[in-house]
């Protein structure tokens, strides 16, 4: 019997190739496994043209909900932002493909997962950390790092082959942007990103969004509502998580949200450039941002912030399945049980723009915030809390005026 082994499944060309070189330089028994955590028509007629290549067998599995609720979520709640732009779309979803690829594994008694990332990204990371962490056992083959048997140096060979193998495919040698897509995002890389002295080609380039510059020139009202730090409506109408994303992209997208340009360090020590279309996401963190402004006490604020960035590098990098993952994410849980209540916005022209705030657990007290004199505060206390706080200064002061004068 053939040993089996589990291949990430795009559809695309290069994963599209990998499945008679497997079964040509390992003799395996090619199991395809695509994760359906919101590519949208990507995945039509894949099972076509994976029986075609030579697969004994397609799974499409959808994780959309899973990936909404157990991985996005979280990194929402956190504030995770990479280096301080991107709001880690492709980071999220590889450990959520990499469980189910090892699900399927397990399932089928297979000896290895494949792969089609390249030696040059992160995803290569992701994707392996994931496994390693959740089947230490299994084997991993990731034939863009395998050169001596992977000769494959563009998009013609990867085509030459396949029609050497008899597999006529609709793919043509014609480049155009390397995209990932899913339910919270899609990147751009390649062509004139490669170049960061060019501006990026906008109207040919995005998908999910419109330029600010053609978005409608009149505001779009949007209000969503929460629960303990999960979006549970949007505009009064309840829905699940991955439907507020989804409805979120399609209100920020026709106004030019979340359109990002950034140079960002890979974990493999090169910069790279790309473009991230996230409208929905863009919304939904700066939601939250906004209901945490008056629920969440400075003191948490400040650690919850270090926190966030700490868990955006760990997320980055692949590092889903560990114990230092868990443990920040379980800080930041634990600051979400009054992150209740409704955040009004207003889209406009690639802006958000805040149109009120309500929560029934508001440390805000107009009373004391006011000018006016208030129950709570008298005014006479802050001169002993300044001479307080400001002792180290003073004393600061008076040590470097004493020793200038002794000089």
């Amino acid at each position: 019997m053939k040993e089996k082994v589990v291949l990430a499944y795009s559809g695309g060309l290069d994963t599209t190739a990998i499945i008679p070189w497997l079964i040509e330089h390992f003799d395996y028994e090619v199991i395809c496994c695509c994760i359906n955590c919101g590519q949208g028509e990507e995945l039509d007629g894949l099972e076509e043209r994976a029986k075609l290549s030579g697969a004994s067998k397609l799974y499409i599995e959808d994780i959309n909900d899973d990936f909404a609720e157990n991985y996005i979520m979280p990194c929402v709640q956190a504030g995770c932002v990479y280096e301080h732009k991107y709001l880690l779309g492709t980071s999220m979803a590889r450990p959520a493909i990499a469980k189910k690829l090892v699900e399927i594994a397990r399932k089928e008694n297979a000896s290895a997962i494949c792969h089609g990332a390249t030696g040059k990204g992160n995803d290569q990371i992701r994707f392996e950390l994931g496994i390693k962490a959740l089947a230490p056992d299994i084997r991993i083959i990731a034939p863009w790092r395998m050169t001596d048997v992977w000769e494959f140096q563009s998009r013609e060979d990867e085509i030459a082959y396949c029609r050497s193998k008899g597999i006529d495919l609709p793919f043509d040698a014609s480049h155009s942007y390397s995209r990932d897509r899913n339910l919270w995002h899609i990147s751009h890389e390649g062509l004139e990103l490669e170049d960061p002295s060019k501006a990026p080609n906008y109207e040919h380039m995005l998908v999910l969004s419109v330029p600010p510059q053609k978005a409608p020139d009149e505001e779009t009202e949007v209000t969503i509502d929460f629960e303990k730090g999960v979006p549970t409506a949007v505009n009064g109408v309840a829905m699940k998580c991955a439907d507020v994303i989804r409805k979120l992209n399609e209100l920020g997208g026709k106004n030019g949200i979340g359109i990002v340009d950034i140079v960002e360090n890979r974990v493999v020590g090169m910069k790279s450039r790309g473009v991230y279309e996230t409208p929905g996401g863009t919304i939904l963190m700066e939601a939250h941002d906004q209901l945490e402004e008056l629920v969440i006490d400075r003191a948490t604020m400040e650690m919850k912030k270090e926190i966030g960035n700490k868990l955006a590098q760990v997320v980055y990098e692949g590092k889903w399945f560990t114990p230092l993952c868990d443990a920040l994410k379980a800080f930041v849980a634990s600051t979400q049980q009054y992150v209740t209540g409704q955040v009004k916005l207003k889209l406009y022209k690639g802006n958000i723009i805040k149109a009120g705030t309500t929560s029934p657990y508001s440390l805000y007290s107009e009373s004391l915030a006011s000018f006016t004199t208030g129950e709570l505060y008298d005014h006479h206390d802050a001169s002993g809390f300044i001479t307080l706080f400001g002792l180290p200064c003073k004393v600061r002061a008076m040590v470097l005026e004493q020793a200038e004068k002794n000089k």
